[in-house]
């Protein structure tokens, strides 16, 4: 008998339109970006969905969760921002059905200073995505962990953002400057970015903290704060060693489970988007 998360995700209807680019971004590190982005990306492709993942992150850990290695990734992220390469010159097809990559490389580490002093800038990825086919349902930006020129280029391609937000004390610390930059975004570059949901990580049931933390958070972001939850396991600590997502290493944990969950709402929220009310406002301030 399959799992309520699998046949949900079977009974979510094709999405219309055009592809939907996604920004997963937290100027924090180690709070869950990486592996929310590959295993939101490998549940969405089980379905059907066309994705495509472009690992923006100079330590390349998407790329590594698929099993590429370093010395087998040729054309990739930072080609597509300055040798005027399209999607389609850069994709790689992952071990996943329906799941391309554009990979990382050692070149993206130096493309903040180079992006100092190149035109347009902050459009560079917007600009190759507008040459490109893009014969995607959805794109999935995995950014940097900080709020830099690659993150700044991710937010101006987006339609709308994802964040992960790992469930401890300082959960909402850093979360004030990317707000602010999402409301500075907005007025000079991208007036239509949407924070689509915001995403608890590292849950664990037997710390009363997290159950504290997320109320805090849910208080402050509303219905932006996905139900669904991604426990503390250590199967998706495993499988990227493996080179796979834990979906594929173990489809039955908690973690895999939470995903497809995760996946499932978010496919709801996209079937919605056109009639979704403005997000929340970025103005104030976290704990004002």
């Amino acid at each position: 008998m399959p799992h309520r998360a699998e046949k949900t995700l079977k009974e979510i209807e094709n999405l219309p339109g055009a592809c939907r680019v996604i920004a997963v971004v937290n100027q924090k590190g180690g709070v869950g970006k990486t592996t929310t982005t590959v295993n939101l990306a490998t549940a969405m492709a089980a379905v059907g969905k066309r994705v495509l993942i472009v690992d923006a992150d100079p330590q390349g850990n998407a790329s590594t969760g698929f099993g590429i290695p370093r010395a087998d990734r040729g054309a990739g992220c930072y080609e597509l921002m300055f040798d005027g390469l399209s999607v389609e010159d850069v994709a790689v097809p992952t071990i996943i059905p329906q799941m391309s990559i554009i990979t990382s490389s050692a070149d993206l580490a130096g493309a903040e200073i180079q992006l100092v002093t190149t035109e347009r800038r902050e459009f560079r990825m917007k600009d190759a995505f507008e040459r490109s086919a893009n014969n995607y349902d959805f794109i999935l930006i995995d950014c940097p962990p900080s709020l830099n020129l690659i993150t700044l280029n991710a937010l101006v391609a987006a339609d709308a953002l994802l964040v992960p937000l790992q469930v401890e004390f300082y959960a909402l610390e850093g979360m004030t400057s990317l707000l602010q930059t999402i409301d500075a975004i907005r007025a000079r570059f991208n007036p239509e970015l949407e924070v689509q949901g915001v995403v608890l990580t590292m849950y664990d049931k037997r710390n009363s903290l997290s159950d504290a933390v997320a109320r805090d958070v849910r208080a402050y972001f509303g219905d932006r704060v996905y139900e669904t939850v991604i426990p503390r396991n250590v199967r998706v600590s495993e499988a990227p060693s493996h080179g796979k997502p834990v979906l594929l290493y173990d489809l039955k944990c908690p973690g895999s489970r939470a995903y497809m969950h995760l996946a499932s709402e978010f496919l709801k929220r996209e079937q919605a988007v056109s009639s979704v009310e403005p997000v929340f406002e970025t103005r104030k301030a976290v704990g004002e």
